[in-house]
């Protein structure tokens, strides 16, 4: 058993039917404001207590989510970070795993997407436990504390680079997504993470390759994974777990693929589907 396991799984007990739940964060596990509900709280001690563990699986980089973690959730394990390109040990604050792109060729797929839909507007994520996230100054209207208006889009691109996320003003994301999968083919991934948020990865990087390979350090199977989402960057991670549960809150291609479909995570869905699965 790893640190990393013996953080989040102290006991070494496992549940009768789940030794793991994955769960994304944002519009899952967490509330709209960021929040982490009493209810949801005692659903994951039920989970500890249970022998099984908690792993998160999120979007964010492991730049941006460190603080959240430990202060919101206590949460000190190992995390699937940037849609699967990271391994982080949170407690150690250190990258175990991380994948990048190759910018001159990225940067050339970001061109023929525009030339194809039309100007875009851009965030990249620069790699490492100090990376930035760095927009054009279109990117938001009102841009979120702690991100890095460049002046010009050159900018964007003096540091290796971990995903880049596009934007359009009139292009929904879904055709926007459909577009740049046209695009690029195989040569980089293409995923939906949430409003405006369609992002460009590693070749073959998705949050059911992170999980695999947490599967592979921890020692836990697919079968014995419960897993939850809400957008179409989960649906890997839906497929590899041996039971998919998407919140009443997710995008239309996660319900439709789901195996069951919990409240919304404002109504503490993951807590409710908790409940039933680790009983007191």
């Amino acid at each position: 058993m790893t640190s990393q396991q013996t953080a989040q799984n102290p006991s070494g007990r496992t549940s009768a039917r789940f030794s793991v739940v994955a769960t994304d964060l944002d519009g899952t596990l967490l509330r709209r404001d960021l929040s982490v509900s009493d209810r949801t709280r005692a659903a994951l001690a039920r989970v500890r207590d249970a022998g099984a563990l908690h792993l998160v699986i999120t979007g964010r980089p492991a730049a941006g989510c460190r603080a959240l973690l430990l202060e919101r959730l206590e949460y000190s394990g190992l995390a699937v970070c940037g849609q699967g390109a990271q391994l982080y040990d949170v407690g150690a604050d250190r990258l175990l795993t991380s994948a990048t792109l190759d910018r001159p060729a990225v940067r050339a797929l970001v061109d023929r997407i525009a030339e194809r839909v039309g100007p875009l507007e851009l965030a990249v994520v620069t790699s490492g436990l100090d990376g930035e996230f760095r927009v054009t100054p279109g990117f938001d209207d009102d841009p979120w504390c702690g991100w890095r208006v460049v002046g010009h889009p050159d900018e964007l691109w003096t540091h290796p680079v971990d995903k880049v996320l596009l934007r359009h003003r009139h292009l929904g994301d879904d055709l926007l997504a459909a577009a740049a999968e046209e695009v690029c083919g195989d040569a980089v991934a293409v995923t939906h993470s949430g409003e405006n948020m369609v992002e460009l990865l590693p070749a073959g990087v998705s949050k059911a390759t992170g999980l695999a390979a947490a599967a592979r350090l921890l020692g836990f199977t697919a079968e014995r994974t419960v897993a939850f989402g809400d957008m179409p960057n989960d649906i890997p991670l839906l497929s590899w777990a041996g039971h998919g549960v998407a919140m009443g809150n997710a995008h239309a291609e996660l319900l439709r693929r789901a195996d069951e479909i919990a409240p919304t995570n404002e109504e503490d869905g993951v807590a409710a589907v908790l409940e039933r699965l680790f009983p007191v």
